[in-house]
C-alpha cells in the first residue's frame, strides 16, 4: 500500500524544492555540452545518494547520458526515462530565477523537465528508507539531448527498451494532471521544387516558376491535413527565388507532420513522396520522411490499470489524456515496451518563460511513481 510513502515524501518537503532548486539553477542548454555536463555530474552524484549505481555514458558532441541502476529481486527490469537538457540558453536563469509564488514553481526547465527527474530521485529515496523494494530491477536512463531529437540518446533508449517489461516517463503531466498515454508522432520533410528561370519582361514564357509550382504543391500538401483524424501538416518554411524581375528557378519548403498512428504516418509519407509536377517543366524532389512514430493507446493501456491502484491508494483520481508533442516515451513504445508518459510534476507553460510546476504534485507524483514502480 502507498499510505507510507506519501507521508514520508512530505516529510521532506524542503529537501525536494532544495535538489529542484539545484538543478534549476544548474542550466544545461541541449547545445551547450559542458554545461549539461557540469549538471549530468551534479545529478549522478544525486542518483548514487539514493542508491543507484550510475554509469556514465561519455559522448562527443552532446552531453553525457546518465545510466543509473537500482537492484531488485523480480525478473527483468522496469526502465525510466528522462532528460537532463532543457532549451533555454545560458542566462535564462537571471532573466527567469528560480522562485516560488504560491503553490507555484518557476524556472528554466523546471517542468520540462527537472521535476520530473526529482520525481525519480526522490520515488527510489523514499522505497529505500522505508524498506521497500521496486517489483523488477530499475534502469534509468537520464539523457542529454531529448530536445533536439534524441540523436545519440536513441540506441540506448531502444536497446534498454528492448530488455524491459515496462516504461516510465517522468515527462510533466498534463495542465490538469492526466498521465500522458499517447503521443503524436513526428516527421520532417524538405520539398525542392526547381523550375527554369527566364527575364520576368522579355522571356517570361521560357520560364517556369518554381514558385507558382510550389503553390500548388503547397495546397496540395494541405489536402492532407486533417486534424479530425490526428494527422496535422504544417509548411513551416519556404525559401526561393532571387529578384523580381526573374521568374524564379528554386523553392525549398519545410514541412512537418505529425499523426496519432502509426498507419497515418506511412499514408501521409507516401502521399507526400507521391506529390507530381503540376507545371510542365518543373521538378520535384523530396527528402526527409518520419522520424518519431507514435505513442498510441496501445502501448500504454497494460499499465493503466496498476497507474489506477497507485491514485486511488492515495486518494487520488487517475487522469488519462495525451499530447501532440514527443518525448523518448514514443521510442520505448515503437521498441515494443509498454510504456506510461507523463509522470512528472503537474505545472504548464513548458517552454517558456512562464513555465511552471505546482508544488504539492512533486511529492504526490513521486509518491506514485514510487508506487508505480513496486506494481510494474
Amino acid at each position: 500500500m502507498a499510505h507510507q510513502i506519501l507521508p514520508y515524501l512530505q516529510q521532506h518537503r524542503a529537501d525536494m524544492l532544495a535538489d529542484l532548486e539545484a538543478l534549476v539553477r544548474l542550466e544545461s542548454p541541449s547545445g551547450e555540452k559542458p554545461a549539461v555536463d557540469v549538471a549530468a555530474r551534479y545529478l549522478a552524484g544525486l542518483l548514487t545518494g539514493s542508491g543507484g549505481r550510475v554509469t556514465v555514458l561519455p559522448q562527443a558532441t552532446r552531453g553525457n547520458h546518465l545510466r543509473a541502476e537500482w537492484e531488485s529481486a523480480g525478473d527483468g527490469q522496469t526502465l525510466v526515462l528522462g532528460h537532463l537538457d532543457t532549451v533555454f540558453d545560458r542566462g535564462e536563469l537571471s532573466r527567469n530565477p528560480f522562485r516560488r509564488e504560491g503553490d507555484r514553481l518557476y524556472g528554466p526547465g523546471v517542468s520540462d523537465m527537472k521535476g520530473g527527474l526529482v520525481c525519480l530521485l526522490w520515488a527510489l529515496r523514499a522505497l529505500r528508507a522505508l524498506g521497500r523494494h521496486p517489483r523488477r530491477p530499475v534502469l534509468a536512463l537520464i539523457t542529454s539531448d531529448e530536445e533536439v531529437g534524441s540523436g545519440t540518446a536513441r540506441p540506448f533508449i531502444e536497446a534498454e527498451a528492448r530488455r524491459s517489461s515496462a516504461t516510465l516517463v517522468v515527462e510533466p503531466a498534463s495542465a490538469d494532471g492526466s498521465v500522458k498515454a499517447w503521443r503524436k508522432g513526428w516527421g520532417q520533410f524538405t520539398l525542392t521544387i526547381t523550375g527554369r528561370p527566364a527575364h520576368s519582361g522579355s522571356d517570361h514564357a521560357a520560364g517556369v516558376s518554381a514558385i507558382v509550382e510550389a503553390a500548388h504543391q503547397i495546397l496540395r500538401i494541405q489536402e492532407l491535413h486533417d486534424p479530425a483524424q490526428g494527422v496535422t501538416l504544417n509548411v513551416g518554411t519556404i525559401h526561393g527565388g532571387s529578384r523580381p524581375n526573374i521568374v524564379p528557378e528554386q523553392v525549398t519548403a519545410e514541412v512537418e507532420v505529425r499523426m496519432e498512428t502509426e498507419a497515418d504516418g506511412v499514408r501521409v509519407e507516401q502521399a507526400l513522396r507521391s506529390l507530381s509536377p503540376v507545371l510542365p517543366g518543373a521538378h520535384l524532389h523530396m527528402t526527409g520522411g518520419i522520424d518519431t512514430p507514435p505513442l498510441e493507446r496501445r502501448h500504454s493501456d497494460p499499465m493503466l490499470p496498476a497507474a489506477r491502484i497507485a491514485y486511488e491508494e492515495l486518494g487520488l483520481h487517475l487522469k488519462v489524456g495525451g499530447t501532440g508533442g514527443v518525448s523518448d516515451g514514443n521510442l520505448a513504445a515503437a521498441a515494443g515496451c509498454p510504456t506510461l508518459d507523463g509522470l512528472g510534476p503537474i505545472g504548464a507553460g513548458a517552454h517558456t518563460s512562464h513555465e511552471y510546476i505546482l508544488a504539492p504534485s512533486l511529492w504526490e507524483r513521486a509518491a506514485i511513481l514510487a508506487r508505480l514502480l513496486e506494481l510494474v
